[in-house]
């Protein structure tokens, strides 16, 4: 959204960053206070500075998109021949609180050469390829209070969008201004998890397992979906999870874990174990997880237009 003047008083009092360089994006009837001050000298990435979208805030980090600066490098042609967007860029932007700089240090490694006093925002060129639901951040500046750039970076890792992730609004936002079929919604949604089974052994432990309809895509007889199984004992302490990336293929009542992480009590988080080594496995009638077979074979018919969002079929 861009602010109108009493919206972003309210968010100012609420300790919401809605500003860029000094110039906030206000609007005032047509005309917006930012691009009233605007001068020809500025560059182009300042003058999109007018443009950024609120996206979300905490006690750590603000996060904006710029809809102006979203561009399809690259597409796909379909048989029918409809090309289908692969490769997207954009524009965001990440502002910090003092607790959100710190983080943000601590997570790239650089407290040598940063203090968490030092950093006020970022901008960041992403790339994102909705088929894999991946974003690279292909350039990062950090900058001061000032707008001084105090540090940058280039080509960070591909990374996979999930609930887990820190950038999935920046790519709900992107992917929503090209294909428009409600990312952001659908992540927002009370319906996002969805159960698929529950087992209760004879001591009482429970295991209950859903899954992210934002994550849902198919391809090909393959339906690509993150699970989230949990395991508590007969008081509701949670003894055990599992976050698994799973392709379960529809039509032969198979799954394989693509990947994962495991946590418990004793050990923490660590990639989970497939005693498969990836290798797809047959769901049996008998147990639990033929239950959510059935439930994703329903989705995936129910919800045909969602889970082939961005197929290339």
């Amino acid at each position: 959204m861009i602010f109108t003047k009493s919206q972003a008083s309210g968010l100012a009092i609420m300790g919401i960053c809605t500003c860029l360089w000094g110039g906030t994006a206000f609007v005032d009837g047509a005309v917006t206070e930012a691009a009233a001050i605007a001068q020809d000298s500025k560059t182009e990435l300042q003058k999109a500075a007018e443009t950024w979208y609120w996206l979300s805030s905490d006690d750590k980090y603000s996060k904006f998109f710029d809809p102006v600066s979203v561009v399809t490098v690259k597409s796909a042609k379909k048989e029918n021949g409809e090309r289908v967007p692969t490769e997207i860029q954009a524009w965001i932007k990440t502002g910090y609180s003092f607790g959100g700089a710190k983080e943000t240090i601590d997570g790239y490694g650089i407290g040598a050469v940063l203090q968490p006093g030092q950093l006020s925002y970022s901008l960041a060129q992403v790339t994102i390829n909705p088929q894999n639901r991946t974003i690279q951040y292909l350039k990062e500046d950090f900058y001061n209070a000032k707008g001084e750039v105090v540090w940058s970076t280039t080509e960070g890792r591909v990374k996979e969008i999930n609930s887990q992730e820190f950038d999935e609004a920046y790519y709900n936002a992107v992917v929503d201004e090209v294909f428009r079929v409600g990312e952001m919604k659908r992540a927002a949604a009370e319906d996002r998890w969805i159960d698929l089974w529950k087992d209760e052994s004879v001591d009482g432990q429970v295991t209950t397992s859903t899954a992210d309809t934002t994550t849902m895509r198919l391809k090909g007889p393959n339906l690509i979906v993150w699970e989230w199984q949990e395991t508590k004992d007969s008081s509701g302490k949670v003894l055990e999870i599992k976050f698994l990336k799973k392709a379960v293929n529809l039509s032969q009542g198979t799954e394989r874990i693509v990947k994962g992480d495991y946590w418990s009590s004793g050990t923490g988080w660590k990639p989970v174990e497939d005693e498969y080594e990836g290798a797809y496995r047959a769901i049996s009638p008998n147990e639990p997880a033929s239950k959510g077979l059935n439930r994703l074979r329903a989705y995936a018919k129910g919800y045909s237009t969602w889970v082939n969002r961005y197929s290339l079929k």
